[in-house]
């Protein structure tokens, strides 16, 4: 099977690759720590730890500057460009060799020859971009009947088509340079340089919003590449005066939105709880602007989406969500309903950035404090306790003290956080 290239408008057939920036590229070193659930080694603590209520600070070589919690591994990014990776390991999401007794409990390095600017982690899949706008991509994608793998190349240009994964880093069949990432439980979305959205994986639920329903189901007569083989996302829609630039992506457990360079908000994928601001249950398999936010008076500059909530961030610093309420996702308080339209969060400062575990949310706010809210059974919320948090709750500990929260990120099971000294 030749291998397809993708070429984006004015690009030469033979692109020549640039070093790529973005806004969400991370670059303030700090120290890793890691809470919650750890029975398949998500924590990096060793074999010997398997939960911890508070937070537990990670020993690495060196500065981090950005740490990522996939469904039940963890990814970080160092200063220098290198990836430590540990958790489980069952579809190669760790992209190294494990075979040593206990070695997917504690941080290992990737071996990823390329300096890397930006990592995202899924429920069984790890993605990192390099500096100069190549994706790279190991672990498998899985749809409802199980693994579905990834599209791998072959020297002389031939791919394979592999249903099992991949165990080590390979290069994702894109000839555009990307500057921004983004992994859903089973999906990657990225970013091009010059704003076209593509997406890859499971679509089952519309998350690529470019595979019609009934073409989701293994991709249909064209096979896994329709799914696999990383594609553009086509963005007509009225009202929409964008020209299909992409400024910024985010995705949740089986959805994608992203922010225009004119700043409207669009999505696609599953909403069986408003969680994308529809006015009914649905799932949108290719992109619509979602109203909740174009009538919104608010800018929106942020987004992460769990499996049926989804919290977002305007440029005011203020915290919202809308989606399933059950448990506290929604962090509206004791007794508050399903939303779907975002809703202020109350008792918060103002933030710099949100996230989302499955069933939880995170604020960081600007003065370098971390809140949490959602279900506390897998002890995600450094609450010290496994009640659920139905209003945000600063997360607190030992290894807090006298440290400021530069990210927060949940995972199915599992919360990291990134943290420097505090300044005196």
């Amino acid at each position: 099977m030749p291998r397809k290239r993708v070429l984006e408008k004015d690009d030469a057939v033979k692109v020549k690759r640039t070093k790529v920036s973005h806004q969400s590229h991370q670059t303030e070193p700090g120290l890793v720590l890691t809470l919650g659930q750890g029975d398949l080694g998500q924590l990096g603590l060793g074999p010997d730890v398997l939960a911890r209520k508070r937070p537990a600070l990670l020993q690495l070589p060196e500065k981090i500057i950005q740490a990522e919690a996939g469904g039940v591994h963890t990814v970080c990014l160092s200063e220098t460009g290198q990836i430590y990776t540990f958790g489980c390991n069952d579809e190669g999401a760790l992209g190294r060799d494990t075979s040593e007794e206990g070695s997917d409990f504690l941080p290992g390095l990737v071996d990823l020859k390329e300096k890397v600017v930006q990592v995202s982690a899924g429920d069984s899949h790890t993605a990192a971009l390099t500096d100069d706008g190549r994706v790279f991509i190991w672990g498998a994608f899985r749809d409802e009947n199980g693994v579905i793998g990834l599209l791998a190349p072959l020297k002389g240009g031939e791919q394979l088509e592999s249903s099992s994964g991949s165990a080590f880093p390979v290069e994702l069949q894109l000839d555009v340079p990307v500057v921004k990432i983004a992994s859903g439980s089973h999906h990657l979305a990225l970013v091009s340089m010059a704003g076209g959205l593509y997406t890859c994986g499971c679509g089952d639920n519309g998350q690529l919003g470019r595979v019609p329903q009934v073409f989701t189901a293994r991709g249909g007569r064209k096979g896994l590449e329709r799914l696999l083989l990383p594609q553009a996302v086509a963005i007509k829609q009225r009202g929409c005066k964008t020209k299909g630039q992409i400024r910024d992506v985010f995705c949740g457990s089986y959805s994608t939105i992203a922010i225009t360079q004119e700043g409207h908000v669009i999505g696609f994928g599953l909403s069986n709880y408003y969680q994308l601001g529809s006015q009914g249950i649905d799932t949108y398999y290719s992109p619509k602007v979602l109203t909740a936010f174009k009538n919104s008076t608010r800018s929106w500059v942020g987004f992460s989406a769990g499996q049926h909530h989804t919290v977002c961030l305007d440029s005011e610093g203020t915290v919202c969500s809308l989606g399933r309420a059950d448990y506290g996702m929604l962090g509206l308080g004791e007794g508050a309903s399903d939303k779907n339209a975002p809703t202020a969060v109350p008792g918060l400062p103002k933030a710099s950035s949100v996230a989302c575990g499955e069933r939880v949310g995170f604020a960081v706010t600007e003065d370098g404090r971390a809140f949490a809210w959602g279900m506390g059974s897998n002890l995600q919320l450094a609450t010290g306790d496994e009640e659920d948090a139905w209003s945000p709750v600063q997360m607190s500990g030992q290894q807090l003290e006298n440290r400021s929260v530069l990210s927060v990120t949940g995972g199915g099971q599992h919360t990291v956080l990134l943290v420097k000294e505090r300044q005196s």
